[in-house]
């Protein structure tokens, strides 16, 4: 797989959970920073969702012409090879600001 980048939509394979974690292959936005990207096996990935509560940590988004939310209260490290094909992108000034507010 190529350098994966901050912001880049991937399907990924989550299975197995444990608990209430997210079941099944979806889409997942990489939140993870590029250095960190391209320095370990793994990223930080944050699911996207069409269903779910909507909360302030959930920034709703259109992705590939759905709405859809950024499950940022979901965030978790995922080896690369979770990872299937890259989606798209989703511009970080739609969903870095709450993640950074979350986060302070």
């Amino acid at each position: 797989m190529g350098m994966v980048k901050r912001g880049e939509v991937y399907w990924v394979n989550l299975d197995p959970t444990i608990g209430t974690e997210i079941k099944k292959t979806l889409p997942a936005l990489v939140v993870s920073p590029d250095d960190m990207n391209a320095a370990l096996s793994r990223v930080i990935i944050a699911p996207l969702t069409s269903k779910g509560q909507p909360l302030g940590c959930r920034p709703e988004v259109r992705f590939a012409r759905k709405s859809a939310r950024i499950l940022l209260d979901q965030i978790r490290p995922v080896d690369k090879s979770r990872l299937a094909g890259k989606m798209g992108e989703i511009d970080l000034a739609k969903w870095h600001p709450v993640l950074l507010e979350m986060l302070a």
